[in-house]
């Protein structure tokens, strides 16, 4: 499965049989819409409209399977949220034998039920812009260390060409804080579990 980065926390994850867009909310940022028609659309927080000539989309915890991929919504506290409220919703995508993550913007500290439920992670997908809009990148590394994934890819991080509510951080400045020195800088990543390491990695995705 190729995975893609679009800008902010928009990734997509395609295969021959299926694309998966997530978190394609650039339009509200100033950027352009990447969802196409027949897409599988996720967001991990709350969008109640369904996306024009989407196949799917999908905002709630629960279990999915289209055409051949496995979506696992995991509900979450988010950020912002109070100790008892669960906002935001984590996917894991599983196609074949490659298991990806994405975070969103979640609370850094994950509980063991929830660690239970992601288990074993191949590709992890984690915001990293901070100021309160989104994970730090101290509270990413958090989750990395808990999730224990074989590649890191950062995403919602300060962008030139969109308009944020808030500032956010720089990649540059979330990789010193994150402590991985980056193996590569793609255009897509083309993950195949028999060439990871016993190590985390961390991937810059170029944008799209």
């Amino acid at each position: 499965m190729d995975i893609q980065f679009y800008g902010a926390n928009c990734i997509v994850l395609s295969n021959k049989q299926v694309r998966i867009v997530i978190d394609d909310n650039l339009a509200d940022l100033g950027g352009s819409v990447v969802a196409r028609e027949g897409d599988i659309c996720l967001f991990t927080q709350s969008h109640p409209e369904s996306v024009l000539g989407a196949k799917m989309t999908i905002d709630t915890p629960g279990e999915y399977e289209v055409s051949g991929v496995n979506i696992y919504g995991l509900q979450s506290r988010s950020h912002t949220d109070t100790d008892t409220q669960r906002s935001a919703v984590m996917y894991k995508i599983v196609c074949g034998d490659v298991k990806i993550l994405v975070t969103g913007h979640v609370y850094p500290k994950l509980s063991e039920a929830k660690l239970e439920d992601i288990s074993i992670v191949d590709v992890m997908l984690v915001p990293v812009g901070g100021n309160g809009y989104t994970l730090d990148p101290t509270g990413a590394l958090q989750i990395v260390k808990q999730v224990e994934p074989k590649i890191v890819i950062p995403t919602h991080y300060d962008d030139r060409a969109l308009k944020f509510e808030v500032p956010q951080q720089t990649l540059e400045e979330a990789v010193k804080v994150i402590g991985f020195e980056p193996k590569d800088t793609l255009k897509k990543l083309q993950f195949k579990p028999s060439e990871a390491t016993d190590t985390t990695q961390l991937i810059v995705l170029e944008k799209s």
